[in-house]
């Protein structure tokens, strides 16, 4: 006889209750309450978003441990988010979300140091000494392409980018360039794309990196005598995604290693994504010989977005955080932030915290 989802989810409870404090348990898991159990699956219903990302972010694994004991290897969370409904009906409604499965984000495992005939080479993203290691992708879940609003500001960056996670290497957007003013959508745009790729293509190693992480592992090289390290390590990368490039500028060592690790992963068919505040023609600071192979792809612009665009970013917003307010206030916010979409949303963030404070 099948065991009921009331009666799972209380074994689950007993194991969960062993294992954290009893405020965390009264506070995160007493207001959970079981919907379902269909095969393997265990629907819970949580009251909202910031709840789910809370469970997400701290108990995930215990979750999943737990539910695993109880149902058995094949078992998966599924999520029942209560959202507050903005039509006449004052009834709560539900949207499910299967848990985050970080799994997709991680690159294969590599053998560290790597020998290459006579050369041995270690990761810059990891302790020397290590043999295996998972080579962290650095990608955030959040920032997927069902996340990024489309609108005219940003169609032409966001089907390039869609592209080039179909088939990464094997389009004419390499390099795919991605740039525009701060808050525009660039950092989301490239996480998207090193997340779909992952998605798609999950043995293929994808790392994202700022530039300024980038040149204080190039400094941290030179002091250690593994420049040579450093530079076989990048090489080793299927997809490369560098956010912010035009802070190389000036930095005249840091782009000529760039430039080197720009050759050989292109002309191995990887694939790079960079983005920029500015486009290549107006980048100052910069070798010629590198903004000549940042025109090599395409260079995608991302324009501040209209009044249509910024109400459908702030309606998603909304919705994903189980935030309700009139439409006259998200048109008003609308309205009143129009050059940077960051800062759109931490206003509407900021406003419903203080209508709630």
């Amino acid at each position: 006889m099948s065991k009921s989802f009331e009666s799972t989810w209380n074994n689950c409870l007993t194991v969960i209750k062993d294992n954290v404090s009893i405020q965390a348990f009264k506070t995160w898991f007493e207001p959970i309450k079981p919907v379902k159990l269909k095969s393997n699956v265990l629907t819970i219903q949580v009251p909202s978003q910031f709840f789910y990302e809370w469970l997400e972010e701290h108990y995930v694994d215990l979750l999943k441990k737990t539910i695993r004991k109880e149902i058995g290897a094949e078992a998966k969370l599924e999520y029942s988010i209560v959202m507050e409904n903005n039509s006449g009906n004052k009834n709560p409604y539900t949207i499910k979300i299967p848990t985050t499965d970080n799994s997709i984000l991680k690159n294969p495992q590599v053998s560290m140091p790597v020998d290459i005939g006579n050369k041995t080479i270690r990761n810059p993203f990891v302790i020397p000494g290590l043999r295996k290691v998972n080579v962290d992708s650095n990608l955030n879940p959040n920032y997927s392409f069902e996340n990024f609003i489309e609108g005219d500001c940003n169609r032409l960056a966001r089907s390039a980018g869609f592209a080039v996670a179909e088939k990464p290497g094997g389009t004419a957007f390499n390099p795919l360039l991605i740039y525009g003013g701060v808050g525009l959508g660039k950092t989301h745009l490239g996480h998207s794309i090193g997340i779909a790729i992952k998605d798609r293509h999950p043995n293929k190693t994808v790392l994202y990196v700022s530039s300024e992480k980038f040149t204080h592992q190039f400094i941290d090289s030179v002091k250690n005598n593994s420049t040579n390290d450093f530079i076989h390590f990048y090489q080793m990368i299927d997809v490369l995604i560098i956010d912010d490039v035009q802070f190389f500028a000036g930095k005249e060592k840091t782009q000529d290693v760039f430039f080197h690790i720009f050759n050989h992963l292109h002309q191995t068919g990887k694939q790079l994504v960079l983005t920029s505040d500015k486009a290549p023609v107006e980048m100052q600071g910069m070798e010629q010989r590198l903004l000549s192979r940042f025109k090599w792809g395409l260079s995608a612009d991302l324009q501040m977005a209209d009044l249509e665009t910024r109400i459908a970013i702030l309606n998603k917003k909304m919705y994903s955080d189980g935030i309700e307010l009139p439409s006259e206030v998200v048109e008003y916010l609308a309205y009143s932030i129009s050059n940077n979409i960051r800062e759109l949303e931490g206003a509407l963030i900021s406003f419903n915290s203080t209508i709630f404070t």
